[in-house]
């Protein structure tokens, strides 16, 4: 490493929104600890507080642009379990069908613009299917660049069909859903859902058909497919399992080794009469928490979050229906590079103590678990994986676009079950209560937890999969899962430091980051790069 660089600075690395800085300190060019600092206070907990129940359907959706159907999915579902609803099996399909164009749509947009563009960086240009990969995938002029982003905007036509709109609709409510859709937007949603299919899934992505590819069980069934025939290995999918174990992405990366996913979509029969108790038997992508070894059942009442190196009051770790609306507190140490103190916005988030990664990784070894029920996910194959290739840069973006196939056939079963004479919505009594709401945002595990009193929220605490991910230290000085990845990689060129984008852009952290490089024995900052 050259010792005469003063500074580096790299931004954007997420390229979606917010504001992350990811300090590391280096030692021969190997990255010997990270801290991530979130820079933006937003605070929409405090703005909900005094405020009508219903207000979180309308505020929350905007905490983000990209995923803001899922926060309406929690605060609809948070109200479900305070009031006690009953929801009709309609409600619950549309909802499930909402929820799932959201996140299908972000699949190719997530691959194409913000990671797969790095496998194009000059890191790679000495292998041998670089100038196919930077032909592909190089940002917007890579061929499947184009067809992959444009195909997104598919999905999310039909999620405007039954919303309203997209992003920022507010059609599912305590009690179901404000829409009664007709035959003819039904018989247009899957004639949507079937060009995104033949346009991109199984054209550009796959090169097969969609009940070819979940044939596939395990690690060696996989390998197997992609040599199967010139359309596989020749897909976008093909090229990016080839590519990857050729760039060595399967070798950096890791994280904590620790996975929690809440699990999404609840079966329109098994979920009528919402409670929190009954939630995970219900689910058809499963929840829990896989420790690398085992799987055990989820449970919300195991999380807290902890505050000793937030820019918030000190208070002790507490499960969100116990702590206090956060208090900002100015920091002697704000935005400089002290890390013994506070330095995020961002809480810390942990599972029965543990930091847990959550995202497309973590819902795939759920579907993995052999206890799973005859209604929920049962798909082998990425139990097989992380045995065989453990967590890394690779498993987990292969894991996201894993789930592009499942999701396409679920989307098309559901608009079949629509009973276009039945119920949507069943008024519900407003009364006080405690609440909790959970989904599986395209990034992850994403809960409300709500308490209302005297009519009005007391408490509204919102925990995304951003904050389990980027989240910074705990109480015991236990980094958080980005943090942890990022903490033995190795940084070939510190004037790019393309590494350290790829590893933070695989958790797909909706925050933009600006990186840090520090000499480890001094502290000394070493480089600046603007990206």
């Amino acid at each position: 490493m050259s010792t005469n660089i003063k500074e580096l600075n790299i931004s954007p690395v997420g390229r979606v929104e917010g504001d992350l800085d990811v300090k590391v300190y280096m030692e021969n060019g190997v990255v010997t600890r990270a801290h991530t600092q979130a820079a933006m206070f937003r605070g929409f907990e405090k703005i909900m507080e005094g405020k009508d129940p219903q207000s979180g359907l309308i505020v929350t959706p905007r905490i983000c642009g990209i995923c803001g159907g899922s926060h309406l999915y929690c605060a609809s579902s948070a109200l479900d379990t305070a009031w006690k609803t009953n929801l009709s099996p309609n409600a619950l399909l549309l909802r499930a069908i909402g929820q799932a164009t959201e996140t299908i749509q972000s699949i190719p947009r997530w691959f194409y613009a913000i990671f797969a563009t790095d496998m194009a960086n000059k890191k790679f240009a000495n292998k041998p299917l670089y100038a196919e990969v930077v032909k592909r995938f190089a940002a917007y002029v890579g061929t499947s660049f184009q067809k992959g982003v444009t195909a997104s905007g598919r999905p999310v036509e039909v999620y405007a069909l039954f919303g309203g709109q997209w992003p920022h609709s507010s059609y599912m409510v305590p009690g179901g859903v404000m829409c009664a859709p007709t035959l003819k937007d039904v018989t247009r949603a899957h004639a949507i859902m079937n060009y995104f299919r033949n346009d991109w899934l199984e054209s550009v992505w796959l090169g097969c058909s969609i009940e070819r590819y979940l044939q596939i069980k395990s690690w060696d069934d996989l390998m197997a497919w992609v040599e199967e025939n010139e359309s596989q290995r020749n897909s976008d999918l093909g090229l990016f399992i080839r590519a990857s174990l050729e760039f060595g992405l399967d070798k950096f990366g890791q994280g904590v080794g620790k996975f929690l996913a809440y699990g999404t979509y609840l079966h329109k029969d098994l979920y009528n009469t919402p409670t929190v108790e009954g939630r995970n038997q219900a689910l058809i992508s499963s929840s829990g928490f896989f420790d690398g070894k085992n799987w055990s059942e989820f449970d919300h009442l195991k999380i807290k979050e902890h505050v000793k190196h937030s820019w918030y009051a000190d208070v002790p770790a507490e499960h969100p229906w116990k702590e206090p609306f956060p208090v900002p507190v100015q920091s002697q140490h704000l935005g400089d590079s002290d890390f013994n103190g506070k330095y995020s916005w961002s809480k810390a988030p942990r599972y029965d103590g543990f930091a847990a990664e959550t995202g497309p990784l973590a819902r795939v070894i759920m579907n993995a678990n052999p206890n799973n029920l005859s209604h929920q996910i049962q798909d082998p194959l990425f139990g097989d994986i992380i045995q065989k290739l453990g967590p890394n840069i690779f498993t987990r973006t292969l894991a996201r676009m894993h789930e592009a196939p499942r999701l396409y056939e679920f989307i098309n079963q559901w608009l079949s079950q629509i009973n276009l004479d039945g119920e949507f919505y069943i008024k519900p009594e407003e009364k006080d209560g405690m609440g909790f709401g959970a989904t599986e945002a395209a990034r992850g595990a994403l809960a409300h937890w709500i308490e209302i009193k005297d009519g009005v929220i007391k408490n509204y605490q919102v925990m995304a999969p951003t904050t389990w991910n980027v989240g910074p230290n705990d109480e015991l000085g236990k980094s958080g899962p980005i943090e942890a990845a990022l903490t033995g990689i190795e940084i070939e060129d510190p004037h790019d430091p393309v590494e350290v984008g790829m590893v933070a852009r695989s958790f797909d952290s909706c925050l933009v980051c600006t990186v840090h490089a520090h000499d480890a024995k001094t502290g000394e900052q070493l480089a600046k790069f603007k990206l």
